[in-house]
Order: structure tokens, then C-alpha cells, then sequence
């Protein structure tokens, strides 16, 4: 299998407010989007010829990811114009392909191991996984590694087996997406015209992002695995522990503790006396100013923290500006999000380009919308939309 297609044009709006600005694949874990991380999966699995199916904030996608050059591929670009299914874009590269190809979502963390196997596979296969909520994918009914059938999200599982949204094709697909909008109902219909699929089982990490707080658990993934590296400069009297990577031009200022798994991007000022704990991620460009603690959170690149301020299990976009002594501390919240309210354990979620005050604290599961301002000495809690002032 030397040729691989990414579906990546779709939005993702149980993920806002992050994809109000950016498509669903170019969210980023770890200082990268995750449609990098599939892009690197397939080169080194020999996959080199790429096809991209884009859409929502399509240039995002070719700005970041050009021809693929500098990151080893040859990357070709099909348009979905209107965002109808997954079976609808896929139906997009009909005059692309050759006579068999991977299919995978661009927005779903997979390392390189877990297609090792797969890539090799002869059409047409689903790539299928064990989980403990099944209830939330298309659940698999496979015997003797055959699939029978696939359910999408249905009220009673009967099985944890789950479709990963991986497949082995032959062109053969092609004659049943043109009826239907989603690839398991194109499977279903090949089952049913007696078509063998097969399931392969990987125990490989793949990780979907479903909810804003998914990105948290993506991250801590992500960086079990890191390469220690120490860019920048790292003054007297810095403790490191564990696993730490630091990009170039990054400055860490005596008497800050730094307990990884933790990245931290270029170009970043941190400290002094500030604390970062494990799985926790850092953007480019950066400051966090002295007596801050974060732990388990994503912070992205152009964020400000001033003094004193306390954060864990958040997500603080882009161009954030936290003036000091913000808090936002992980806690049960049910949070509602298209009709849905799961139970998590949550900080903050906050958009980009938000400005807040000091001394604003945010309640466990609190959802702040892009371009925020909020005034200092207020309590958050629930979901502010887009542009929201709170005096």
C-alpha cells in the first residue's frame, strides 16, 4: 500500500470554539496539528503519496502543509465543497486514486505502529479497536475476522469493538459512495452485494477528538513518547525532571521547576519561580510570568500569564492575555455540547484572543468563547459566546 487519502474537511462543532477558526485536523497537541501527526505515521510506513481532502479553512490546511515536502510526502489536494459525509469526500478522489489506498480521518491521533500492520493488508479492511466507551463510535460486529455490520453510535453497544475510520480500499468502493454519505453505510451496502471486509485489531494508540476537552487527553498521549531536547537557554537554579522538551530561543528563568512529560515551544520567556507540571504543552512564544503553577494543559502559542496564576486540565488558545492571579482548577462538570452532557473532570476551555483581568477565577468546566474580555474580580462559569464582555 503505497498510496494513503485524508479526510480532512470537515469542521468539527461539538470542538468549538476552537474550529471557529481552524479546520477540526489543524487543532494542535503537542505543538503540532494532528494532521501532521498522520502525515508522519504514513512516511515512515513507506507511504509517501498523499491525497488531502480539504474544505472547511481549507487554506490553513495548504498553508501549513504545502506539497509536503519538508515533511518527506507528496501531498495532492481535492476540494469538498459542501461537507456531506465522509462516503461524499472520499467519492471526491475518484480520479486520483490507483487500485488500492488507505483511507483515514484527519482528525484522529494515530502514531506509526498502528497502521504497521494495516499497510500491508490486502482490500477491501477496517481497521477496528477495543474501548471502553464504545457507545460514542460506529460499533463493529465481526466473525471470524469478517465485518458483519457497523453501527453508528447505537444506545446498546454489544461489543467495545469500534470502527477506527482507517480502511484498505480497492477502487471497487467507488460504485456504493455515490448513494450513500458516510463510508460504514457504503460498507454495509458492499456486505450486503456479498463483499468479504476484513477486521484487523490494533492495540496501537488512536485517539479521537470529539469535545474540547478530548485535546487534554490527546496531549498527555502524545507526550508519553517525547525526545528530551533542551533548546534556548536554562539559567542557574532551574530544576528539570523527567521527560522535557524546549524549542529554540526559549528562556527559563531561575528558581522554575519543570516536572514532564512537558514541551514548551521557541521563542518563550518562563519565569522565574514558575512551576510546570507533567503533560502539560507550551506554545511558541509565550510568557508566564513568576509564582505560576500549570499542570495537565495545553497552552498555545502568543499567550501572555501574568503573576500568581493557577491552571490545570485547561486548554488556553492562541493570543490569550491573562493579566494575573487567574485560577482555573480541574473539577467534575457536566458540560452541554450539542444536546450532549458528559460528566469530565475539566479547567477551563478558553478560546484565542481572549483578555481577561486580574483576579478572575473560572469555574470547573467553563466554556469561554474566541475574543472574550473579562474584567477582573469575576467569577466565570457555564459558556460565554464569542466576543462576550463581562464588567
Amino acid at each position: 500500500m503505497k498510496q494513503a487519502v485524508i479526510l480532512a474537511a470537515g469542521e468539527g462543532q461539538r470542538l468549538r470554539p476552537f474550529t471557529v477558526t481552524r479546520p477540526k485536523a489543524m487543532l494542535s497537541i503537542a505543538d503540532k496539528p494532528i494532521l501532521q501527526f498522520i502525515v508522519e505515521s504514513l512516511a515512515l510506513n513507506g507511504i509517501r503519496d498523499i491525497i488531502f481532502v480539504v474544505g472547511y479553512r481549507k487554506e490553513q490546511v495548504y498553508d501549513y502543509m504545502g506539497s509536503g515536502e519538508q515533511f518527506g510526502v507528496d501531498i495532492t489536494y481535492v476540494t469538498q465543497e459542501q461537507q456531506l459525509g465522509t462516503a461524499h469526500a472520499l467519492s471526491q478522489v475518484k480520479e486520483k486514486v490507483g487500485d488500492e489506498f488507505l483511507v483515514l480521518s484527519g482528525d484522529n491521533l494515530i502514531e506509526a505502529p498502528t497502521i504497521a500492520d494495516f499497510s500491508g493488508i490486502e482490500p477491501e479492511a477496517v481497521l477496528v479497536k477495543r474501548v471502553d466507551d464504545p457507545v460514542r463510535y460506529g460499533v463493529v460486529k465481526i466473525d471470524r475476522g469478517e465485518v458483519k455490520s457497523i453501527v453508528e453510535k447505537p444506545k446498546e453497544a454489544g461489543s467495545n469493538m469500534v470502527n477506527t475510520g482507517i480502511y484498505a480500499f480497492s477502487r471497487d468502493i467507488f460504485k456504493f459512495t455515490e448513494t450513500v454519505l458516510d463510508i460504514p453505510d457504503a460498507l454495509n451496502n458492499m456486505i450486503a452485494e456479498g463483499y468479504s471486509i476484513k477486521a484487523l485489531e490494533t492495540g496501537g494508540t488512536w485517539l479521537d477528538v470529539v469535545y474540547p476537552w478530548d485535546i487534554i487527553g490527546l496531549n498527555n498521549a502524545i507526550l508519553q513518547n517525547i525526545q528530551v531536547g533542551l533548546g534556548g537557554t536554562i539559567e542557574d537554579g532551574v530544576s528539570l525532571r523527567g521527560k522535557v522538551m524546549i524549542g529554540e530561543g526559549t528562556v527559563i528563568r531561575a528558581g522554575s521547576y519543570i516536572y514532564g512529560p512537558v514541551v514548551i515551544g521557541a521563542g518563550c520567556e518562563i519565569g522565574p519561580h514558575v512551576c510546570i507540571m507533567p503533560s502539560t504543552s507550551v506554545g511558541d512564544n509565550v510568557v508566564i510570568s513568576s509564582f505560576t503553577q500549570i499542570k495537565n494543559s495545553v497552552i498555545g502559542n502568543d499567550v501572555s500569564m501574568g503573576p500568581g496564576c493557577f491552571i490545570s486540565d485547561s486548554i488556553i488558545d492562541k493570543g490569550c492575555v491573562l493579566k494575573g492571579r487567574f485560577t482555573a482548577l480541574g473539577g467534575q462538570s457536566e458540560v452541554r455540547v450539542n444536546g450532549e452532557s458528559p460528566l469530565i473532570n475539566v479547567g477551563v476551555i478558553m478560546g484565542e484572543d481572549c483578555k481577561v483581568d486580574s483576579n478572575v477565577t473560572a469555574q470547573p468546566g467553563a466554556i469561554i468563547g474566541n475574543y472574550c474580555q473579562i474584567q477582573m474580580l469575576k467569577m466565570i462559569s457555564g459558556r460565554l459566546p464569542d466576543r462576550s464582555l463581562v464588567y
